[in-house]
């Protein structure tokens, strides 16, 4: 508000030409603890320093981001807090873990995984890219860009611990493991950084190119969803492999012709068979 106020006074004095300060306006929500505002005088304060020193400023970096998005207040939660160290120590122990495994491993086009479960890391690798990107540069929603690279962490976990032989294996986890550092240092720099160096990383994480996700490997994973009615077949859709069974339903109940056959009957139940069909049952 003073922004603008101090701005059209100082275009009617004739010292601007501008109208408006800004294009776009982002106003952050407010922390709240204990069901009110956080403030010295309702005594309901939060030390940042002895969070710091318990935690580390990344923890609380993490915590803040991630609890709510910008625009929405904050509840601050301690349960919360401890989550997210408990996160950063489990990222932490899968690098040291896989460091021998990595180091030195590079990756390149001809080491794009065919089968699973390495061609389900590297789709799920470029859906992080890309959730995170938007998600930061459009949305500022840095909540669920952290939520993906969560997904990308149990993802990898689950990649290190098979042992099917797949040959790209070291290259591919030394691309994952390289990335989602890369897109967690604006969040934890200081984590990330020194990890970056445990990896014996030349220079600084901060200077490293943001990663750009392969189209290929999203369009290539869509499917088709049949939907039927009582068992008939009434429609489609094609999905992405991010997007979770309820959220399939949800997109099967808004088709208008779904609609159509759904109007003036009872729902009994929806049925979701492997991502690949949703069969509505009415009466």
């Amino acid at each position: 508000m003073y922004s603008r106020f101090f701005t059209k006074v100082l275009r009617d004095l004739g010292l601007l030409k501008v109208d408006e300060p800004f294009i776009n306006l982002l106003t952050q929500g407010m922390v709240i603890k204990d069901g009110a505002k956080m403030s010295k005088s309702k005594g309901n304060v939060v030390d940042p320093d002895a969070l710091i020193q318990k935690y580390g400023a990344d923890t609380v970096r993490l915590f803040c981001l991630f609890a709510s998005p910008p625009d929405r207040d904050l509840e601050w939660s301690d349960q919360g807090v401890e989550g997210s160290f408990r996160f950063l120590q489990r990222f932490w122990n899968l690098v040291l873990d896989c460091r021998e495994q990595i180091q030195g491993a590079s990756f390149s086009e001809r080491d794009i995984p065919v089968s699973d479960p390495g061609r389900g890391l590297y789709v799920k690798l470029n859906q992080t890219i890309k959730k995170v990107t938007e998600d930061v540069d459009d949305r500022f929603h840095f909540n669920t860009a952290i939520s993906a690279v969560m997904e990308l962490v149990n993802s990898l976990y689950l990649f290190q611990a098979d042992q099917t032989g797949d040959p790209t294996k070291n290259s591919l986890m030394a691309r994952a493991v390289e990335t989602g550092l890369i897109l967690l240092s604006p969040i934890v720099p200081h984590v990330c950084e020194e990890l970056w160096q445990l990896l014996s990383k030349t220079g600084s994480i901060h200077d490293q190119p943001w990663p750009e996700w392969d189209p290929n490997a999203l369009t290539e994973e869509e499917q088709v969803v049949v939907i039927q009615v009582n068992g008939k077949v009434r429609s489609r859709i094609t999905v992405g492999t991010s997007v979770t069974e309820e959220e399939i339903k949800n997109l099967a109940w808004e088709l208008p012709r779904i609609q159509e056959w759904l109007q003036g009957k009872e729902w009994v139940k929806t049925i979701v068979i492997q991502r690949k069909l949703v069969n509505i049952v009415v009466k």
